[in-house]
């Protein structure tokens, strides 16, 4: 018997560059799964490749989308592009199983198509709430237009529950949702966190210096209109040029719709000497990046969509020995626990305040970086996610269990990364000794 097939449906991120979807292929793939993936292309992608055993179709984006007619645009142009590449990967190698991962809830449709062709199963990856992203920018709907918009967004969400045979959620508010506006029944719908691979994503001796010789902030992340990444400037603005600190620099580690205008933004607050944009990076730059920061920032604020989502650089940050000052929200609590530092919503001051603290109390900034990276390795790793994700396909395929294999890919030995940096020890005085030298004090005797 063969192994099961899968295809996994992105619109959002190309692949690999989607950690989590990306971590999904290995666990199915290590677990003997035949995996497929159709993606838009990222600037340096190939149209197709087969990397990890994992064939990836991509096709090129859409044009940027402005306004409901762009957005509407976008939609149907990489729906019809995944549909064209569907076909491709049926004669290619086939499909047993589609699952979709949303922004946006619009592949319940194909789904169905190759269901009736086919007789495929459908699991839907539940990765936004495009309802409560829709609340989030332009609040309550109180137009004819803006009401229709929002009823819209609903009626594709509940057509995406209806139609799968199985959801997967990023976090508990997730699966509320699920089962309480999507009526999923509670067996079949699962929670798989997007836990960090802490064997891979751990701290190492960076290769290139990035705090020139001052304590280094960063954020990771898409900068989106909803990411409140602006914020992460008003803070640094706040340290450098209202307290006056010269011991502070900010990278910020990601792309986005909202990219450019940040870039702008920074140089009318004069940031430009003290704030880097890295725009879109790869694992290394990451590791690089995060094994020298002193903070990590959280700037989402409390809306309707990130109250309830789970942020993956919280998790990132923890993983890197970074403690982290976010707004208080509920999945991030969730995430963080206790040893991120959590203010009120919006409050740009009481952030500094925050920053400022655990750049001056080396102790409390070390034992907060510890108990992060304790938690993360222990609580939140991505091999226990990994068991849940791929029994969901064990379980809607039937797959014996004399079939199954782990459904996580091995841990990496050794002392070094695949770029052959040290990895920092982390044993609690290795550990300690690195954090505390973080912010310019040479790594010489980690």
């Amino acid at each position: 018997m063969s192994a099961p097939r899968i295809l996994i449906i992105v619109q959002n991120l190309p692949v690999p560059l989607d950690r989590r979807v990306w971590l999904e292929c290995q666990a199915l793939t290590a677990a003997g799964y035949t995996v497929s993936v159709i993606c838009p292309r990222g600037p340096q992608d190939s149209v197709h490749e087969v990397l990890d055993d994992v064939e990836i179709f991509r096709y090129a984006p859409a044009p940027q989308a402005s306004g409901l007619a762009g957005y509407a645009l976008e939609f149907v142009y990489s729906w019809l592009r995944t549909a064209a590449l569907s076909v491709t990967v049926r004669r290619s190698r086939g499909f047993d199983v589609i699952q979709a991962c949303n922004p946006p809830d619009t592949y319940w449709l194909l789904a169905l198509v190759w269901r009736v062709l086919a007789r495929t199963r459908f699991v839907f990856d539940h990765h936004d709430l495009n309802p409560e992203l829709f609340l989030s920018r332009f609040g309550e709907p109180d137009g004819a237009s803006a009401r229709a918009q929002y009823a819209g967004l609903l009626w594709l969400e509940r057509r995406t529950f209806a139609a799968a045979d199985r959801v997967i959620s990023t976090n508990a508010s997730y699966r509320r949702i699920a089962l309480e506006r999507g009526q999923v029944p509670p067996e079949h719908a699962s929670v798989v966190r997007s836990g960090p691979d802490t064997a891979r994503m751990r701290p190492v001796v960076p290769a290139v210096d990035h705090t020139d010789g001052r304590h280094l902030l960063v954020y990771l992340g898409i900068m989106g209109p909803q990411d409140d990444v602006h914020v992460v400037l008003e803070v640094v603005s706040e340290l450098v040029q209202v307290r006056g600190r010269s011991d502070v620099r900010a990278a910020l580690l990601g792309f986005g719709d909202c990219l450019d205008d940040l870039r702008t933004r920074c140089t009318a607050m004069g940031l430009d000497d003290v704030v880097e944009f890295t725009g879109r990076v790869g694992p290394d730059q990451i590791a690089d990046y995060l094994s020298a920061a002193s903070v990590g920032l959280c700037p989402d604020r409390k809306t309707p969509l990130n109250d309830l989502s789970t942020m993956n650089k919280t998790m990132e940050y923890m993983a890197y020995a970074v403690p982290a000052v976010s707004f208080d929200l509920v999945e991030t609590r969730v995430s963080g626990g206790d040893t991120c530092v959590y203010v009120p919503s919006g409050d740009i001051a009481a952030m500094a305040d925050e920053v400022e603290r655990l750049l001056d109390d080396t102790d409390e900034r070390v034992a907060r970086s510890l108990a992060a990276r304790r938690r993360v390795a222990t609580e939140l790793d991505w091999r226990a996610q990994a068991e849940v994700y791929v029994g969901v396909f064990d379980d809607l395929t039937r797959r014996p269990s004399s079939r199954r294999a782990p459904a996580a890919p091995a841990r990496v030995p050794g002392d070094t990364d695949a770029e052959g940096r040290a990895y920092v020890p982390l044993d609690d005085e290795g550990l300690a000794r690195f954090v505390a030298s973080r912010g310019g004090a040479p790594h010489a005797d980690v």
